[in-house]
């Protein structure tokens, strides 16, 4: 299970998952830096998200065409630029351009990983396969968040872009040399990437797999984007560097996510989402008690429950569309991102007006939508 290539891949899921995550620690420290809100501190969240969306079904037809691997290793080296410029940004509107371009180039790995695994891989080993490369985007959004909050606390939030930007260059340097190449399929790129993007749309069980990733990944980024905000504040006060430590919570989406995996052989996956997203809630709700040890717990069992669910979605649309997995890989995620996008703003919004509650009032209804969409799509496949 474990080559050179398969390392190199789980590598860069580590490292775009780091970049992507950096600055959700750091939000309290933009707001002092900048004089900005909480909700304008999580647009450097929302815009990386937003970029990933967008791009995201441009990159799965483009690797259809050029090949998995050129295309997420030009993209991973790319990335390594704008994460260096945003520790030079003077204001944060530079920094948010830096974050775009993070996103955009972040969707070029991705948006194609799992299309590659199902390219290489036999169809008896994808689920697990796909359940590690979950596993490493958990570990990257660990220790994007845990990494960036003690460099933050020891030196400065400026220092961790730059120390994620080292790391993303070696990365790309490993996914080149040592990632296994596949065979691209010339072709008409963008009369081709219509088509496919319309073909999926029409397939009600990709539809249905795309809503529940959007909904249950707005849930999820709600609530760690503003997590800062409710242990920063009393009774709490807990400093930046112990904030990150708060997303070592995310270590239970790396037992998760490969179980789940193993699990989809034998249970289908959309009944393991539903449980997952049952259990998200629960974890969601444990973080209204007044206990510190109560909300880790919450934490815990939400992430439990999140990558039980997003661990199977993967493989499900890739096991679903017939052809042109590319590009519905690239659908999934520019849906599921784009409920990042969401999650990133609006819980904030509840968070001005009614506190913690109103940001885990917002995320429990993204997960209700999610079970009711599940449920629909589960009479269907």
């Amino acid at each position: 299970m474990f080559t050179r290539s398969s390392l190199a891949l789980y590598l860069a899921g580590i490292v775009v998952f780091c970049d992507l995550y950096l600055s959700q620690p750091l939000l309290p420290l933009f707001g002092r830096t900048f004089g900005i809100t909480p909700a304008t501190a999580g647009l450097s969240v929302s815009v990386v998200t937003l970029m990933i969306a967008l791009t995201s079904s441009v990159y799965g037809p483009l690797s259809d065409r050029l090949g998995r691997k050129r295309v997420m290793v030009s993209a991973l080296a790319a990335l390594a630029v704008p994460t260096a410029l945003g520790a030079f940004a003077p204001s944060y509107p530079l920094l948010l351009v830096a974050r775009a371009a993070q996103g955009a180039l972040v969707a070029g790995v991705t948006g194609v990983a799992v299309a590659h695994i199902g390219d290489t891989l036999p169809p008896g080993r994808i689920g697990q396969a796909v359940g590690l490369w979950i596993a490493s985007n958990v570990i990257g959004g660990l220790v994007g968040r845990v990494a960036s909050g003690w460099i933050a606390d020891l030196l400065d939030w400026r220092a961790s872009f730059l120390a994620f930007a080292a790391l993303t260059a070696v990365a790309a340097l490993a996914l080149r040399q040592w990632l296994i190449a596949d065979a691209p399929h010339p072709g008409p790129l963008a009369r081709s990437a219509r088509a496919d993007m319309a073909m999926h749309l029409r397939d009600p069980r990709l539809r249905s797999a795309s809503v529940i990733g959007a909904a249950l990944f707005f849930a999820f980024i709600g609530t760690f984007t503003y997590l800062p905000y409710l242990l920063t504040a009393p009774p709490y006060s807990l400093p930046t560097a112990l904030v990150g430590s708060a997303y070592v919570t995310y270590i239970a989406g790396v037992f998760t996510s490969p179980l789940a995996g193993r699990l989809s052989a034998r249970v289908h996956r959309l009944d393991l989402s539903a449980a997952g997203l049952l259990i998200a809630a629960l974890g969601l709700a444990l973080t209204l008690l007044p206990s510190l040890a109560a909300i880790l717990c919450g934490l815990l069992t939400l992430c439990v429950g999140n990558f039980l669910s997003q661990a199977v979605m993967p493989a499900h649309v890739n096991a679903t569309a017939a052809r042109a997995k590319g590009a519905a890989s690239a659908l999934y995620g520019s849906f599921y991102y784009g409920g990042a996008v969401l999650g990133a703003f609006l819980p904030g919004l509840a968070l001005s007006a009614w506190g913690w509650p109103g940001v885990v009032g917002a995320c429990v209804l993204g997960l209700l939508l999610a079970l009711i969409v599940n449920r629909a799509a589960r009479r269907i496949a």
